[in-house]
């Protein structure tokens, strides 16, 4: 993860993080607060984060004091990403697991949407944190295996997806993208499939630009409970049972699912360069239990 400068080991969204291949490669920067229309936070990307609209829509952006306040997290705080707290030396990750200090920059969407996963899946969050600090202890701060990488993807473009129904698996595993989405479109309205949580701060961010053709990196659980769901996936992250590898994340083109796009006809589930087929060789992990 990259940050401002002067963090060691601070926080930000990857090039392209969570975005089709066909879209523009350079860094994304996100519009000015101002230029984004408040409609887009109705969509379903954002449900989880209804409660907290208001930190989105208000004209003016919420102080790291008001962010405390509505998002307060047990042992944890956000500061500001400032030269005084950069003085400490310490990696990003190092110091939230030492002071419980969540560095976030002012004025920041991708710093802003950080701060909602925190309060909406501390225990996912915390499990991540935790797993970087051990990888970190290793490696040094400044290099990176792949479980950090996997770790990270999943921190800016992760998402939960929990599976009731079974058989619906085969079409995600062979990239059968028309079958789990069109066909299969009464299944991600009864339950049989379903995105559990957003996890990836960085997929939000990209949201605020309509249009934007998002990949999720997923972690599958069959269940069909959201919240249960979610618990296993923080324990399997605290316990390294997931996230050794980036390509344990299973691919999901989010604007595929029913009612997550404007336009989903035949042609546009034929966009091969979004709704990609599966590479020779792929394979996935079975779901959690």
């Amino acid at each position: 993860m990259t940050g401002q400068p002067g963090d060691s080991g601070g926080h930000g969204a990857p090039d392209d993080a969570g975005v089709d291949a066909g879209s523009d490669r350079r860094r994304f920067i996100a519009p000015p607060r101002g230029q984004v229309d408040p409609a887009c936070f109705r969509h379903p990307l954002f449900a989880a984060y209804a409660e907290q609209r208001a930190l989105l829509t208000s004209a003016a952006w919420p102080g790291i004091d008001a962010l405390n306040a509505a998002l307060p997290l047990p042992g944890r705080r956000f500061a500001v990403q400032d030269r005084a707290l950069l003085a400490d030396g310490l990696h990003y990750e190092a110091r939230i697991a030492r002071h419980g200090r969540i560095a976030t920059r002012v004025e920041n969407w991708h710093d802003l949407f950080n701060a909602l996963v925190w309060a909406r899946h501390p225990a996912v969050k915390s499990a991540l944190n935790a797993r970087q600090c051990q990888h970190i202890a290793t490696m040094g701060p400044q290099r990176r295996n792949r479980a950090q990488q996997a770790l990270t993807q999943f921190d800016e473009c992760g998402v939960i997806v929990r599976i009731a129904d079974p058989a619906l698996l085969p079409l995600w595993d062979g990239h059968r993208w028309p079958e789990l989405f069109a066909a299969q479109a009464a299944r991600w309205q009864d339950g049989g499939i379903a995105v559990a949580a957003v996890i990836g701060h960085a997929l939000m961010e990209q949201a605020l630009v309509p249009g934007r053709l998002l990949v999720g990196r997923c972690v599958v659980v069959r269940g069909g409970d959201d919240a249960a769901c979610v618990a296993r996936v923080a324990d399997a992250i605290a316990g390294g049972g997931v996230l050794e590898d980036p390509l344990e994340l299973r691919p999901l083109p989010l604007a595929g699912i029913p009612g997550w796009h404007p336009r989903q006809d035949a042609a546009f589930y034929g966009q091969a360069g979004y709704f990609r087929p599966l590479r020779a060789g792929r394979r996935y992990p079975s779901p959690l239990r």
